[in-house]
């Protein structure tokens, strides 16, 4: 029996970005994931028509 996980587009984002810190920059774990997510609410208040 094959059990699906669902992953939210937040998550996905929030992962994609953490892996970007992680591969471009020395930071790892939980360092690069709290990172993650201030840029990622950062990038969120942008307006729509700016980004």
């Amino acid at each position: 029996m094959t059990t699906s996980v669902y992953t939210t587009a937040y998550e996905r984002r929030l992962k994609m970005v953490e892996d970007v810190l992680t591969g471009r920059t020395e930071l790892e774990g939980k360092a690069a994931r709290d990172l993650a997510v201030h840029v990622l609410r950062a990038l969120d208040h942008i307006p729509e028509r700016v980004r």
